[in-house]
């Protein structure tokens, strides 16, 4: 993982975790994360959404929690991710006054499981170890969601799939591509974190109809993951960051293309090899 890919993952969660702790886990100085924060010039980019969102706040009576607050800005043309507008609400002291409502089932199961994965990055085979997570993609109509797993073994995208909604279809519509493309090996694992697709009844029925064994996260803890921010930071670096996107289509066919040439042409540091090459490289 470069350092600058680094830099940004501590910085992305500082709100929670120390950051010395932090420098310490991925072998980063303090002194070198500051001074990538300095460049970023954080205060400057944040306070203007951050007076956006103070005015939607103010306006409402201070009652819309995060979620709320992205649709309005969305619906004024501002288009940012719900985690940084989560981020910037709580450095302005922006966040809602209304107590939360405590979650109730009305039925449906929720499942944990236990975290098999344990940070242990390393797979001997191909499907052996898969990661998946969701990003948010921001274009001019409004945010894309982008479902990923990635295979442990060689770092490629085994399959994506791309929704205009953060819903439990577009994680069961991946894990089906995954299984139609790539042979479901003995003791596959599926790596996530704790998000509300992933604890659902369907991923439970569609992962063990499959013979997939599911990992998951301990709670709030962003490094058990953290393969599978890494290629969405790659992503997001070496492709998205650079242009703007006016529409859906304008973004699922850069993404489209940027995993092909990811998978088929970049050549990772470590094994000097694409991700295809060191598949193709596999014998059992």
């Amino acid at each position: 993982m470069r350092t600058s890919v680094k830099f940004m993952v501590i910085y992305r969660h500082k709100d929670k975790y120390s950051i010395s702790e932090m420098c310490r886990f991925f072998d980063v100085s303090r002194s070198g994360y500051y001074d990538y924060v300095k460049r970023m010039d954080i205060p400057a980019k944040d306070l203007p959404l951050a007076e956006k969102i103070k005015e939607c706040q103010i306006k409402n009576g201070k009652t819309y929690g995060y979620r709320r607050v992205h649709i309005w800005l969305e619906k004024q043309g501002i288009h940012h991710d719900p985690k940084t507008i989560l981020r910037v609400m709580q450095k302005y002291n922006l966040l809602s006054v209304i107590r939360r409502k405590r979650y109730r089932n009305y039925g449906e199961h929720i499942h944990r499981y236990p975290n098999i994965l344990n940070r242990n990055f390393k797979a001997d085979r191909p499907n052996q170890k898969w990661v998946t997570d969701i990003s948010y993609i921001k274009t001019g109509q409004g945010t894309l969601y982008l479902s990923v797993i990635r295979d442990l073994y060689d770092n490629s995208i085994v399959a994506y799939k791309t929704g205009t909604e953060q819903n439990i279809n577009l994680v069961l519509r991946t894990i089906k591509a995954a299984k139609i493309k790539e042979k479901i090996t003995a003791e596959l694992q599926l790596h996530s974190d704790q998000g509300f697709q992933y604890t659902s009844q369907a991923y439970f029925n569609l992962t063990k109809s499959y013979g997939i064994i599911p990992s998951m996260s301990r709670r709030g803890n962003p490094y058990d993951n953290a393969m599978a921010e890494n290629f969405f930071s790659i992503l997001k670096t070496e492709c998205i960051y650079r242009t703007k996107l006016r529409t859906y289509e304008e973004a699922r066919l850069l993404i489209g293309q940027y995993i092909d040439f990811y998978n088929n042409e970049r050549i990772q540091l470590k094994t000097k090899l694409t991700p295809q090459e060191k598949r193709s490289q596999y014998v059992a």
